[in-house]
């Protein structure tokens, strides 16, 4: 089972594929599967071309799994991945160049 632990849209600078992206979505997704969980933090930068736009292009789509482990969900664990979610985060979007402006959040926080 998959479950989005957190969600979070902000602005961004990113060319990428020869489109400026303007936003990025940024997210911890967690799944379970037969006893095993696995976390994974990632980011995908995206046009937004006007206010309403939160079309989502997977094509600047990148990620990194950060736990993988036999157990299940802990919000103590979690608590952790988010403390650390930011930095992982911009060391995922300096490879493509991107920057998430943190100070710049388009919509309120999704936890799940």
């Amino acid at each position: 089972m998959t479950t989005n632990v957190y969600e979070q849209y902000f602005g961004a600078q990113c060319t990428f594929n020869g489109v400026e992206r303007r936003a990025a979505l940024v997210m911890l997704v967690c799944d379970s599967d037969h006893g095993t969980i696995k976390y994974e933090v990632g980011v995908t930068f995206f046009p937004h071309n006007d206010p309403t736009d939160f079309g989502i292009s997977y094509d600047a789509y990148l990620s990194r799994v950060i736990f993988e482990a036999a157990g299940r969900r802990s919000k103590k664990r979690e608590a952790t991945f988010l403390k650390d979610l930011r930095t992982t985060v911009d060391e995922l979007a300096a490879t493509i160049g991107g920057k998430v402006n943190w100070e710049l959040p388009l919509r309120e926080a999704r936890m799940g």
